[in-house]
């Protein structure tokens, strides 16, 4: 059974995150302020931390999400954010967090997000002594529009990075993330062509037109391509849809930090805030994403 730290002063929404999250059979601890949550970390090693961003700050400069980073790297952190405190989020995805969820859709989004996350945190047990000598991967993946197929690519990838030493373990949660977020966005927006806007619109109308693309032509027969390039030095990921693609200028500022509010552009934010670079190609369905090693 997963278990889960949530942290926030608010009791009403500790109750609330907690029941989500019972009711989907976590283990849930609480904690009202960072100092405390550090010293249920110290006592024990939960599965995911939940962390408000405007929660008190206790402990000074960083923010919990960088501390937990620092000391509890294998345990990630969904933040939970609140309309105003745009930039302390984007600072906090920045240093540590791993995803995050707006409070006004908690009920909506929390559940979703938290097994996300897990996904990508959990899993990543070792090869055989062998992989440890691997010096470079160059990977080429053809995908069917199925989404049951992306966790077990992504994983992979991680498990190489990890292997490789382009980062530290922490991050390569936030690449799996990243690489998750980019490969979605390949089959819904890109070879469905199901427009971003609908599921804020109408989350129902949403999943209703993914499930009638998914049987209908052209869009059924459309594949997403992988092309993962990794060494010792970096880790270049080229995904690429049969779309009809789009004009990537069009996309949310991700910089902006009334973005963060929003559904729509969720994925363009945490790729580009957890990758070094992130680029488009004039036709809109492709994108590559990079990671650098960091030098000391």
């Amino acid at each position: 059974m997963p278990q889960v730290l949530v942290v926030d002063e608010s009791s009403a929404n500790r109750r609330l995150v907690g029941g989500l999250l019972e009711q989907q059979a976590f283990e849930v601890r609480y904690a009202k302020l960072a100092q405390e949550a550090l010293q249920i970390l110290r006592q024990v090693t939960p599965d995911l931390v939940i962390a408000d961003v405007t929660m008190p700050d206790d402990l000074g400069e960083p923010h919990l999400a960088d501390r937990i980073r620092q000391q509890y790297p294998q345990v990630p952190v969904i933040l939970m954010t609140t309309h105003g405190k745009e930039q302390q989020a984007l600072r906090a995805l920045r240093s540590g967090a791993a995803s995050y969820v707006p409070k006004r859709l908690l009920s909506v989004e929390l559940i979703d997000t938290v097994r996300h996350v897990l996904s990508n945190a959990s899993g990543r047990h070792g090869y055989a002594r062998v992989m440890h000598c691997l010096d470079r991967s160059d990977l080429f993946f053809r995908l069917d529009n199925d989404c049951a197929l992306v966790m077990p690519l992504v994983s992979y990838l991680q498990d190489t990075i990890g292997h490789l030493g382009v980062c530290p373990e922490a991050d390569r949660t936030r690449i799996g993330i990243a690489l998750e977020e980019s490969i979605v966005n390949a089959i819904f927006h890109g070879n469905l062509e199901i427009p971003s806007c609908l599921r804020e619109q109408d989350d129902l109308a949403y999943r209703q037109l993914i499930e009638e693309r998914q049987r209908s032509e052209p869009y059924r027969n459309r594949r997403v391509h992988v092309h993962a390039c990794m060494s010792h030095e970096d880790a270049r990921f080229v995904i690429r849809d049969e779309g009809r693609g789009f004009d990537p200028s069009a996309l949310p500022d991700p910089t902006d930090p009334g973005n963060l509010d929003r559904v729509c552009g969720r994925g363009v934010l945490l790729m580009r805030t957890f990758m070094d670079e992130v680029s488009y190609n004039e036709r809109g369905n492709e994108v590559t994403m990079v990671k650098r090693r960091k030098t000391d």
